[in-house]
């Protein structure tokens, strides 16, 4: 496993480069030289906000989630605009993002502010490349990270506080319809307070089908196959919060790590750690 070393304070995305002092995409240029060239150091964007999820379009424009404000922004010409205000449909901070194919971004909504007050029920909302914005699901228990299949029919979002991985049919309007139970892992309740309960935050697909899931409860990230089955476990020292394939050949499973999920400690440290996989990545992001 190919360790990176401090990409700065604590934040979720850290695997796609993020720090929660402002840049939005910064890479050391130790880390680069570790990497062959595969990261290359620069700052992309300012955020003067959460960076939630981000994603790229089919056209190649970056999608970002301004969580607090509850906006999704768009890159352009190194400068971030309002693609939608979405605080008119939430209350609460918005989290992942995936975008389809068509252009189209999911985009989930936490339902409440973690670590502040009691959970309520989170959605998913659907905004189209024109802009426009609608709850796509609702009464979903803090939605995570997300997935597109490749034949683009099927959405899969972790639910981190019911431990389980939740399946969508994709309709041709972008709608979400026969929601199903994808992976139910035992839930004892109490989100993150209950030892060895599986909490899936971040996700990633690969090739057979298989879903990566980065638990931050367990300290692991667990291949999972529809089902619930675990077919591999690999434990971590640190807090996995995001995994991603990626790579040449896209058999470099990326786990952005934290020392803390404080969102006040802002002495807590994170990482992107490596390691190689047999199955390569899939299916959207």
């Amino acid at each position: 496993m190919f360790i990176a070393k401090d990409l700065g304070p604590l934040g979720k995305s850290q695997i796609r480069g993020e720090s929660d002092t402002g840049p939005l995409i910064a890479i050391a240029k130790e880390l680069e030289e570790q990497l062959g060239g595969l990261f290359r150091e620069g700052k992309v964007a300012q955020l003067q906000d959460m960076p939630g999820g981000l994603s790229w379009t089919a056209q190649g424009h970056l999608l970002v989630v301004s969580a607090f404000a509850r906006r999704l922004l768009r890159l352009e010409n190194g400068e971030l605009v309002e693609v939608v205000d979405l605080s008119s449909l939430v209350n609460y901070p918005n989290n992942d993002l995936v975008v389809d194919g068509q252009g189209r971004a999911y985009i989930g909504n936490m339902g409440y502010v973690f670590g502040q007050g009691t959970p309520r029920p989170g959605s998913i909302l659907l905004v189209t490349p024109e802009g426009n914005a609608r709850v796509v699901a609702d009464g979903l228990a803090f939605p995570n990270g997300m997935v597109i299949t490749p034949d683009g029919q099927t959405l899969i979002v972790a639910e981190s506080h019911a431990a389980r991985l939740t399946a969508f049919h994709i309709e041709p309007d972008g709608s979400l319809s026969q929601r199903r139970a994808w992976a139910q892992f035992e839930d004892f309740g109490n989100y993150g307070a209950t030892p060895g309960q599986i909490t899936p935050d971040g996700i990633c697909l690969d090739a057979e089908g298989a879903v990566w899931i980065a638990s931050p409860n367990t300290r692991d990230v667990l291949r999972v196959k529809e089902g619930a089955q675990i077919t591999d476990r690999l434990p971590l020292s640190a807090i996995p919060l995001a995994c991603m394939l990626g790579g040449e050949d896209c058999r470099t499973l990326f786990i952005a790590t934290t020392e803390s999920q404080d969102p006040t400690d802002r002495q807590a440290r994170g990482r992107i750690e490596t390691i190689q996989v047999e199955v390569a990545g899939a299916g959207l992001p």
